[in-house]
């Protein structure tokens, strides 16, 4: 089992980041934040490739998660990271929902749902045959 899952864009940052959050809240999804991470990085004198983090979720989903298991709220909502690196390829990169399973004493089969989003993931960004798993 993949702790992190790692798909290669076929769009270009701007274009990754439109098509996942406008798939995402489509498909019935909150983005509760986008971090620019890479501002953030510029605001303190560092460089770094544009990197954005979403966090996003969907409270009718993730609340009864963390009701049968409330340490699981560490564990929600759920992010993706979205980079570029310094050859202009673009990355998407999150943690599946099967390497939740129990965690927090969450009950088994419990983190099945919130493995909704990664089908919209892999195909908003069109993953290429290069996306891996690592």
């Amino acid at each position: 089992m993949a702790e992190i899952v790692k798909l290669e864009s076929a769009y270009t940052f701007e274009q990754t980041m439109q098509r996942l959050t406008a798939a995402l809240s489509k498909n019935g999804f909150t983005i509760f934040a986008v971090i620019d991470q890479s501002a953030a990085a510029r605001s303190v004198g560092l460089d770094l490739p544009p990197t954005t983090l979403i966090i996003y979720g969907n409270p009718r989903g993730g609340t009864p998660l963390m009701l049968a298991a409330p340490d699981f709220s560490i564990e929600l909502p759920l992010r993706l990271v979205v980079r570029r690196d310094a050859g202009g390829a673009v990355y998407v990169i999150y943690q599946p929902a099967s390497t939740l399973e129990g965690r927090h004493g969450l009950p088994p089969d419990m983190a099945a749902p919130l493995s909704k989003g990664e089908g919209l993931i892999a195909a908003s960004v069109a993953a290429t045959l290069n996306s891996s798993s690592i």
